[in-house]
Formats: structure tokens, sequence, C-alpha cells
């Protein structure tokens, strides 16, 4: 039986949300240790397989990641990753700080071998679209990234979508400002030549922004920055439209009426797009499994990054993910050959 250590500070919504989540997830025979407030969270201790280990330290939004999780080891969200590194649990999950728990995660579980930079992956929501997401990685992990990090997102992300997602052969396609081969940033352009040349991947090429969940691909690559502002864009989107449709079925007699019949299906598209289904973004290319929740998560999105942390225990994803940089040959040392040759071009370019 997997069992996840949860965060239990930092959620916007509060200790009743961690509560009712971690009930939910419970419930699914998954097993939990809560880090947080003693006080504010007795009622985990009434839930049959979670356990209250009581966090008298936060780290907030308003902290540094970095210089907090290095001061403060009683936090907890950083006992929530020593937990998982020292074996009393097989992951982690927060929905406090984004920075704090990928710092946390990625200073007590360290990277894979060879893994230059772990990205931030999220589950892409397409309504009315059958079978799984899309992925899209790094979505805030890193706002630069290199050549060789494109390439590796395109691994870690092919790895999970197999492992977690189920699709057998994941197509995976680089973002940018064209679908030529030639368009988009230097590294860019470099990666698309090595995508393209990539052992174990099957690289689409280049999409553009409105591509994005035409399901045109299964991973989708880019920087972390670039990432971040897509993921942001995408969610926004989804709010105004919700609350266009919304306004638009109270805007006289007849639309309620209209309204009324479309109660139910009006209900499940909200439920697509709501951030709360998938639970959050995952930490790949770690020796240990971190899922990191949208701040604003409410009970179903805690219950949800539970469940996504404990699926990718369950499914061996980092074993797999290991395997299939194995199998890329995309080693420490050939990356720092790669890393030297680009410098090399790098001080010749005038």
């Amino acid at each position: 039986m997997t069992t996840v250590a949860l965060d239990g500070r930092g959620a916007e919504r509060g200790p009743g949300a961690i509560v009712a989540g971690a009930r939910a997830a419970a419930a699914d025979g998954i097993r939990l240790r809560v880090f947080g407030d003693s006080a504010a969270l007795t009622a985990v201790t009434e839930i049959d397989g979670a356990e209250l280990v009581p966090a008298v330290e936060e780290i907030s939004n308003a902290d540094e990641p970095v210089a907090a999780v290095r001061s403060r080891p009683e936090a907890s969200v950083v006992l929530a990753a020593r937990d998982v590194a020292e074996g009393r649990s097989q992951a982690m999950a927060s929905a406090g700080s984004t920075g704090a728990a990928m710092t946390a995660a990625l200073f007590a579980l360290r990277r894979l071998h060879g893994v230059r930079r772990p990205a931030l992956a999220v589950q892409l929501l397409v309504p009315g679209r059958l079978g799984p997401p899309t992925l899209l990685l790094d979505v805030g992990a890193n706002a630069d990234a290199r050549t060789n990090d494109l390439l590796q997102f395109a691994y870690l992300g092919t790895a999970f979508s197999e492992a977690v997602l189920g699709v057998a052969h994941p197509r995976v396609a680089l973002l940018s400002v064209g679908e030529e081969p030639n368009k988009g940033s230097a590294e860019v352009v470099d990666a698309h030549a090595r995508l393209a040349r990539a052992q174990g991947l099957d690289f689409r090429g280049n999409v553009e922004g409105k591509d994005l969940l035409a399901g045109v691909a299964d991973v989708i690559v880019t920087d972390g920055f670039t990432g971040n502002i897509v993921l942001k864009t995408i969610e926004g989107t989804a709010k105004t439209v919700a609350e266009a449709v919304r306004a638009a079925a109270r805007s006289g007699v007849r639309a309620a009426a209209g309204g009324l019949l479309l109660r139910r299906s009006l209900g499940a598209l909200r439920r697509q797009m709501d951030p709360d289904t998938t639970g959050g973004a995952i930490l790949l290319g770690l020796r240990g499994v971190a899922v990191v929740g949208h701040g604003s998560s409410g009970p179903e999105g805690i219950a949800n990054a539970v469940r996504l942390a404990a699926r990718t225990v369950d499914e061996r994803a980092v074993e797999r993910t290991t395997k299939l940089l194995e199998r890329s040959r995309m080693t420490r040392g050939e990356l720092r050959r790669e890393s030297l040759q680009a410098g090399m071009r790098d001080r010749k370019e005038p």
C-alpha cells in the first residue's frame, strides 16, 4: 500500500480542504502522513489510514524558496520531502508554495543520474477530448532551458506519459513560433534538430500555441518561462469562458430556460476545465515522486494530487524514466561533451 507524505500547510483554502482531501484519498486505500498544525488538523487523526505528524513551521509564497528550505528544517514541506527520502513515505504532495515544494523535493530526493534540470509537468485539460491528456513541460521549474534540457524534458515527459497516462507511443512536439524546423530561438532550433534524430522518441516537429489543445501531440516541450505563461493563460481563459457562459445563461428568460436544459452538460464541462481535476503538476527527473498541487486546490484537488502521487509510484514511473534515459544514452558524460561542443560553437560565432 503506497504512503504519501502530504504537506498540511500553505493551502489557500486552509486546513479544512487538507482534511477533506486526505479523507477522500484515504478512502481509495492510500495511506497518508500529513505534516502540519496539530491543532488545525486534529480531524486527520480520525481518518483510517492517515497519520498526523506535527510541523510547527511553514514556508509561504512570500519567502525565498531556497533560503527558506535551508533555514527551516522543521517546515511542513521540508519534513514531507525528508519523509520520502528516508523511506517512510513513497511520494510527497503539496498545495503550498510551489517554489518551496520544488526546492524541498530537489534537495531531499535528488536528481536522476544524468538529469541536469528536473521539469514541472502538467496535464492539459481539453474539454470534450477523449483519451489521455496532453502533457506540457516545463511549466515553471526552470525559467531558462538549454538545448540539452529540452531534449531531456522530452524523455522525461515520454516516460511519464507511458507509465502513468497509459499512452503506448507518446507523440512528442516542441513548442515554437512556427511549424518550420528553423523557427524559434537558437535553443529551440537546435533542440528540433536533436529531437529529430533522438533515439526512443516519436518526435512530430514543432507546434504553435494554437495547437496546444488540439491533440496533435501527447507530450509538448518548452522552457519553464514560456510554459508557465501558457499554463496561466489557459487557466485564465477557461475561467473567463466559464463566467461568460454563466452570465449568458442568466441574461434573460429564454437563456435561463436553455441554461436549465444544458445544466448537466455545463456542469460536466466545468469539472473538465477545473484544475482540481488533474491534481496539479508533477516534478519529473527526481529519484522520488513529488506532486505540486494548485495553490487554490479544494478538497478534490488535494485528493487528486495525492492520487496522482500514489499512481506514479504504483506505475513505477521513476524506474521506467531511468530506463528510458539509459536507453537514450543521455548520460552525464555525454551531456558534458554536448555542453562543451555547444560552448565551442558559441565562441566561434561572430
